[in-house]
């Protein structure tokens, strides 16, 4: 059994999801301790407790530990079951970070597997969904990944009741070159809300139209406005291998939203990084399942780091990052 220390690094949520994935993929059962130890809440969360709990059940594994609040957890796999799966994470959990952790599992099997995922699609500390469908998902697509993903309802914190259908084939992983970073001359994005005015969503497209515009970007954003049971809104831009997101709040301008999302991309793109800070680390698993694969990216974050050291400890890989001429950081292997 492999044991993984869940304080180590950046000591969150993502050192659940990755190992519970690989022990799943790779066979191996994982014992993961001190669970979110540093967190202000140590242990698992509903969105940590209901993707351990369907990775269960898609793998027929024993799980010992498995509940709310707690700080150490055995997962012991079997084969990967195909077929459709109900989640409710219950919450505004966010639904792209329970699928980070159910994606790799997915496409390991020897089957189709439909998830119907009802939580959060626009949730803070957690990519949003549009960011994994146009940023992540193309590159996985390139490594020989099939996964699509299909909003059906977005869900903003605190009710959630955002509904997303992932359909993931089973699939040979590929390794992937992203070292070539490049000026993209079009984004492409969506502005977005629920339950608000209609001149929010414009306000927030406006505004990032304008940042990129004066930065020398061109751009097209669509508005969505919809009525759903939960209230809020966001934006997400993406060009290539980048994304750029915000989400609005009480008290805080249409505008600010927009700015924050066209300033994050435009950081990106103006770095030459072949990869965003946000896609290098949801990268790491797959560079690790396919066995080579290399990227470089403008910051290497914690979660990054974490994800490597966690990759490492269950498969026969060695990472190498080495810092670049002009400030950019290759991740190798």
């Amino acid at each position: 059994m492999i044991t993984i220390d869940g304080s180590y690094g950046e000591g969150g949520g993502q050192i659940i999801r990755t190992a519970v994935a690989l022990s799943a993929v790779s066979g191996d059962p994982v014992a993961i301790t001190n669970i979110r130890s540093a967190r202000p809440q140590p242990g698992l969360k509903a969105q940590h407790h209901m993707a351990v709990r369907t990775a269960a059940k898609m793998t027929g594994a024993q799980v010992e530990g498995l509940k709310i609040g707690s700080t150490e957890l055995t997962f012991k796999p079997q084969d990967i079951i195909g077929g459709h799966y109900d989640i409710d994470i219950g919450t505004a959990g966010s639904i792209t970070l329970l699928l980070q952790c159910l994606i790799p599992a997915a496409a390991a099997s020897k089957e189709r597997i439909t998830l119907d995922i009802t939580g959060g699609t626009d949730v803070a500390w957690s990519p949003p969904v549009d960011h994994m469908s146009h940023v992540l998902l193309p590159v996985l697509a390139s490594m020989g990944l099939e996964c699509s993903i299909k909003v059906k309802q977005r869900g903003y914190y605190p009710k959630g009741g955002g509904k997303v259908k992932a359909v993931i084939v089973p699939s040979v992983l590929a390794g992937v070159k992203l070292e070539q970073g490049a000026r993209y001359n079009a984004i492409t994005g969506i502005s977005h809300s629920s339950n608000l005015p209609e001149h929010v969503s414009r306000r927030q497209s406006e505004s990032a139209l304008a940042v990129l515009d004066a930065a020398g970007y061109s751009a097209s954003i669509d508005s969505e406005n919809s009525r759903c049971p939960s209230t809020g809104s966001g934006i997400t831009l993406w060009s290539g291998h980048t994304g750029g997101s915000a989400l609005g709040k009480r008290g805080l301008p249409a505008e600010k939203v927009g700015r924050a999302a066209a300033c994050e991309i435009i950081a990106e793109l103006d770095s030459g990084a072949a990869v965003d800070v946000h896609l290098a680390d949801q990268v790491i698993p797959y560079m690790g399942l396919a066995g080579s694969g290399s990227l470089t990216v403008r910051e290497v974050s914690e979660h990054t780091r974490t994800n490597i050291w966690v990759v490492e400890q269950f498969l026969d890989v060695q990472f190498r990052v080495e810092e670049q001429e002009g400030g950019l950081f290759g991740i190798y292997l």
